[in-house]
């Protein structure tokens, strides 16, 4: 099998192995019920893999759910262990991702420039 593809459902496991393991078995009361995982990215040799992660809130609540996340990440890599057949279980950071805020600010600008130019007309 082709290495990017292996790594590409690699990463797609583990997006959907850690988004499960966050959603059903956490109970830390930082970690927001409105964070989801975005995307998972393993490095070639297995030994990181980083998880992006982004949070519907404020931007406490978005601090608290990372400071929850690291905490807990001993136990989320342990539970990938039990539920993935890897060799070598990656090491797991944790990052924001504000890319979907991103997006939605920019829609907004675009709105605001369409409207002002419509009643410029």
């Amino acid at each position: 099998m082709p290495s990017n593809l292996r790594s590409g459902r690699l990463n797609e496991e583990i997006l959907r192995e850690v988004s499960d393991i966050i959603k059903h078995d956490l109970k830390d009361p930082r970690i927001s019920p409105m964070a989801s995982v975005l995307r998972a990215e393993v490095t070639r040799d297995l030994a990181f893999a980083k998880i992006h992660v982004t949070v519907y809130g404020d931007d406490k609540a978005k601090e608290d759910t990372l400071t929850g996340l690291i905490a807990a990440r001993g136990y989320i890599r342990s539970e990938l262990s039990k539920r993935m057949t890897l060799r070598r279980v990656p090491a797991l950071i944790f990052e924001m991702d504000d890319s979907i805020e991103y997006a939605i600010h920019m829609s907004k600008l675009i709105d605001d420039v369409l409207k002002d130019e419509q009643h410029e007309d």
